[in-house]
């Protein structure tokens, strides 16, 4: 019977790989595998969790504020009673190996299963290795990557390119695009232009949609699947109905997104490590805006190593309302350059993430 910690949390970036590779790691164990996650008292991940099947437990760990904040100055204290609660989990669990996936969550787990000498493997998602990560990089047995370069951060010998693990498959041709059209509502005689602000929602996009829509006069040129989020859902609504405008669906969540990849010609997106995985699974050629309120500008770093391979567009998050939507159009238009990016975009591809990064957890288990 393997045990294995799956330590990482605070945003779905960081908790939805943990919970891919847990899955892959049922179906290749089966019952002979037991496995718990750690994870940030008060986080998502401590009921996100348990809702997929899993057991999880906490510590009291929470992120360095980058504003000035008095829960800075309790940090220190928070740390100490982390690393104490990690050593008694550890202790009572007795990993064979614990799998870190990014985030001040997994960090006390990790730290502490290191100076117990327990195997540790970390899985890093974006192209510029986070805080946690590069400080227990040193100590892992691999470290699980999903872009090249990442030897400015971690020992080379060290490094697995295995991609980023994903839940759910995207790849093109996967669903019917005669399905998919039903689905929306839409025809197969116009592009469709694919709006992704993320769960939460985006207020740039968005921004960038209602100052459009303001100037179409009640007909989009094109059909629009705009995503906007829960935080926005009330107010795009309330929009849309003071100016009704066809060939456009909005909605706060898209539950079929493999429909929606099927037939988007153009995806505007922000680009977190998950999101762009998938946009590379999916083959679509995308005009990246970069969130500017990450840690270490880490979304124009992912952006960037596409672009720089002609594998996508992208634009400023400052520029996103005046020029996001003619840029796509023109994206649109131009048949070449979507053959272009979409080609290069599906080099990137690695659908097989999950199982790669359970094959370094197994070579390095005890």
């Amino acid at each position: 019977m393997k045990r294995i910690i799956l330590s990482g949390g605070g945003t779905g970036g960081h908790i939805y790989p943990a919970v891919s590779v847990a899955e892959a790691l049922r179906r290749r164990l089966g019952d002979d595998v037991e496995i718990l996650f750690v994870g940030a008292e008060g986080k998502m991940e401590m009921t996100l969790i348990p809702k997929l099947g899993y057991r999880i437990v906490g510590v009291p760990i929470a992120g360095l504020q980058r504003r000035l904040s008095w829960s800075n100055f309790a940090l220190p204290a928070r740390i100490i009673r982390s690393l104490s609660r990690a050593r008694k989990i550890l202790k009572g669990f007795q990993p064979d190996i614990v799998v870190g996936f990014g985030g001040y969550a997994s960090a006390p787990v990790l730290w502490m299963a290191q100076r117990m000498g327990i195997p540790t493997v970390i899985q890093e998602q974006n192209s510029y290795a986070g805080l946690v990560n590069k400080i227990v990089g040193g100590s892992a047995k691999s470290v699980c990557v999903a872009y090249d370069g990442m030897e400015r951060f971690f020992d080379e010998e060290k490094i697995v390119k295995t991609g980023n693990p994903l839940r759910a498959s995207f790849a093109k041709g996967c669903v019917s695009r005669e399905e998919a059209l039903a689905y929306y509502g839409f025809d197969a005689s116009l592009p469709v232009l694919l709006v992704v602000g993320g769960s939460l929602g985006t207020r740039t996009l968005n921004n960038m949609m209602r100052s459009w829509i303001m100037t179409l006069g009640g007909k989009a040129p094109v059909q629009v699947i705009w995503q906007t989020g829960r935080i926005y859902e009330t107010e795009m609504k309330n929009f849309l109905r003071d100016y009704p405008t066809t060939n456009i669906w909005q909605g706060a969540f898209i539950d079929r997104m493999d429909y929606a990849y099927e037939i988007a010609d153009v995806v505007i997106s922000r680009s977190g490590a998950c999101t762009v995985s998938e946009l590379c699974l999916a083959a679509k050629p995308t005009l990246f805006v970069p969130s500017p309120n990450v840690a270490e500008d880490h979304q124009t770093k992912n952006a960037q190593a596409l672009v720089d391979v002609k594998a996508a567009r992208m634009v400023a998050d400052r520029d996103a309302v005046d020029c996001g939507i003619s840029t796509a159009l023109r994206m649109i238009a131009d048949k070449r350059e979507l053959m272009m990016l979409a080609s290069n975009i599906s080099h990137l591809a690695i659908s097989d993430s999950a199982d790669r990064v359970v094959d370094e957890i197994l070579k390095h288990s005890k």
